[in-house]
């Protein structure tokens, strides 16, 4: 498959994290916009028009559930990846009802970044 046309949108706090995220996604040839905050992803939403996002759990101001509940307002077509380091997140009613379900949970630190693309393309096929 070819992700040329493909924008996904990484959001952590955690610098080395997005960093990392999106060295690895451009290199499988995605598009990539990266945010450190809820609030600036939300910005970020004015310009980019991604696919799917990866969004953190934990982040400074604005949660990740507050993120996705919030995009899917202005995006309704955006898709989400939950990346979070907390073994014990529960994924909350609203969250579920944007289209977000369990196997759209990744723990952090994950082992093998595919197990992302996987996920982004199952996302895509819906």
């Amino acid at each position: 498959m070819s992700y040329e046309s493909v924008t996904v949108l990484v959001v952590d706090d955690e610098e080395m994290v997005r960093e990392n995220l999106e060295a690895y996604l451009e290199d499988e040839g995605f598009k990539v916009a990266t945010a450190g905050s809820g609030e600036e992803a939300l910005e970020l939403l004015a310009s980019v028009s991604p696919h799917v996002g990866i969004i953190d759990m934990r982040l400074p101001g604005m949660s990740g559930n507050d993120f996705i509940i919030k995009a899917h307002a202005v995006n309704p077509a955006l898709r989400y990846l939950i990346h979070t380091g907390s073994t014990n997140y529960k994924l909350p009613v609203e969250v579920m009802n944007v289209g977000v379900t369990h196997e759209d949970i990744y723990i952090k630190p994950l082992q093998n970044m595919d197990m992302l693309v996987r996920g982004i393309d199952r996302l895509l096929a819906k």
